[in-house]
């Protein structure tokens, strides 16, 4: 567990393997390692469903994949899908990825670990797993993730995970239908033994886009992450905004109001210092090979079956305009915290098909022009 410094304007180069452009250190990657799923959930991103699906990146091409990736940095990689147990390989991957010192974690739903799956992971080189958990009751998580059953399955598996030695967290997706369970879901990681409990903020895309209406609003969302703030002297879990970039924002300001002062630290999937890294310090590669800024920015920034990572990391427009801050627009541009927080750029994408436009969830008013970066 090694400290990370505040980075707030920390656009400098790194170097290992292949040579790093200014301010894309790569942290961490979400591999789509397939898009097939046994679940239905309301809010997914790729609106999985049951497959097959043509065109996703064989086993070969997932070497391939791995072994690119390791010659830019050695970032966090996140198999994840659709459900990343039904690729009858994914245990080969995780292995190949552990062998070239990548750190492998994985997303599956929970529902599918069984003690022979846990002890598979283990042996592979999984270190961490997520399980998302939506709701503090049975009834609502089914709900969520459409299927009867889902949420005691999910605690079977981790209980599966537990034992084989994996430290696993708990995710939620956050809506206006779970907000007031977000406490109880917070005990519940904490009775389970969770080592860190990350918070996603609703990005309106695939069936995300259905339940718009549930997503809360810009003061709900302050509201939520300030609470949010105020549990990390309550709790030993590790705690993480995602998809929620003004949480830096806050991070900052009630340090400074408080006197306090803020290190960062690296957790398998924490390996953060700023807000929205899609494109600076993360990216996201589809189950087909097409690599984006993250799972909810439909832009693509290349094709690993047509070029290698390491040059649509390095030489993407995409990714270069995203890592120039000072382009960023309307007040996100203006912000004083657009180096930590940057604004949801996915969230923003969705709403104007502009990825640099200001994040509409924002209820933060600038208090002076940002300075030159």
């Amino acid at each position: 567990m090694n400290p990370h410094p505040d980075v707030e304007n920390d656009n400098r180069p790194h170097g290992h393997g292949q040579k790093q452009e200014k301010g894309n250190t790569l942290r961490l990657v979400a591999w789509e390692t397939t898009r097939n799923c046994n679940l239905s959930c309301v809010h997914c991103r790729a609106a999985a469903t049951n497959g097959p699906y043509a065109g996703e990146l064989d086993t070969e091409q997932g070497f391939k994949l791995l072994d690119e990736i390791a010659e830019v940095g050695k970032p966090i990689i996140i198999l994840t899908g659709g459900e990343p147990l039904l690729r009858d390989d994914i245990f080969d991957l995780a292995r190949h990825g552990d062998g070239l010192g990548l750190r492998m974690v994985m997303a599956p739903n929970g529902t599918l670990i069984t003690p022979e799956t846990a002890e598979r992971m283990a042996a592979s080189g999984i270190r961490r797993i997520s399980a998302s958990i939506d709701g503090a009751t049975k009834a609502f998580h089914d709900q969520f993730r459409g299927v009867d059953g889902a949420f005691d399955a999910a605690l079977r598996g981790i209980e599966y995970v537990k034992a084989a030695g994996i430290e696993f967290q708990i995710n939620t997706t956050i809506t206006k239908t779970n907000l007031d369970q977000i406490p109880k879901i917070l005990e519940l990681a904490e009775r389970l033994g969770a080592v860190a409990h990350h918070i996603f903020l609703l990005v309106p895309t695939g069936r995300g886009k259905y339940i718009v209406d549930q997503a809360i609003d810009a003061k709900e969302y302050e509201t939520t992450l300030n609470w949010f703030y105020d549990q990390r002297d309550k709790t030993s879990l590790q705690l993480k905004a995602t998809c929620a970039p003004h949480y830096y924002r806050i991070l900052r300001q009630r340090a400074k109001a408080e006197g306090k002062t803020i290190s960062f630290q690296t957790h398998g999937l924490d390996a953060v210092t700023r807000g929205c890294l899609a494109g600076t310090g993360f990216c996201f590669v589809s189950h087909t090979g097409v690599v984006q800024p993250c799972g909810y920015t439909d832009v693509e920034c290349g094709d690993i079956t047509q070029t290698t990572f390491g040059e649509v990391w390095n030489h993407s427009p995409v990714f270069l305009k995203l890592r120039d801050f000072r382009q960023l627009e309307g007040k996100c541009g203006a912000c004083e915290y657009r180096a930590v927080c940057g604004g949801c750029r996915a969230r923003a994408f969705e709403a104007t098909g502009n990825f640099m436009a200001e994040e509409p969830l924002c209820a933060y008013q600038p208090e002076k022009a940002a300075p030159s970066l």
